[in-house]
């Protein structure tokens, strides 16, 4: 981590399908070994799959499965006197999106479907209906948070 300065944000490009910001950081996210082109097949399929399900787009299903799974509250270690207390902390706007990101692709990847496009398609459905298991991880994170309330004090 450089000393100096941060490092600027770079502007993600929109997607040449939805013309949506937030569907090509997905892709990035899915992405292996820079193939980018067997990402965007994997999501714009998961894409086609979920299209009309419960009478949305799949753009509002993704964007509904996105707002389900972004966490607001998480923990953070603080050392304080030679104990290490687990700090409930509010999450910032962008790391709250990244992390949601990445919980819906690992929990994609962690499903018992056969081709990941299925998987994804799937994990989207139960995400936006507030099931699955990338919501169980924000309830966890949100539960820890909870009981780490106590230590609160110890926030800088």
């Amino acid at each position: 981590m450089s000393r100096r300065r941060a490092a600027e944000k770079r502007e993600v490009l929109k997607d040449p399908k939805y013309g949506d910001p937030v569907v090509t950081k997905f892709m990035n996210c899915l992405m292996y070994a820079g193939k980018k082109s067997v990402s965007e097949r994997i999501v714009y399929g998961a894409f086609d799959r979920i299209h009309g399900k419960n009478g949305k787009s799949c753009l509002e299903l993704f964007t509904d499965a996105l707002a389900n799974v972004k966490p607001t509250l998480e923990v953070r270690s603080r050392r304080v006197g030679g104990a290490t207390y687990q700090i409930p902390t509010e999450v910032a706007s962008g790391r709250a999106r990244a992390l949601s990101i990445r919980w819906l692709i690992n929990a994609a990847r962690a499903r018992a479907e056969k081709t990941m496009e299925e998987r994804l398609a799937a994990e989207l459905l139960e995400a936006s209906s507030g099931k699955g298991a990338a919501v169980k991880k924000k309830d966890d994170t949100h539960k820890m948070a909870e009981a780490n309330r106590a230590f609160a004090h110890y926030r800088w």
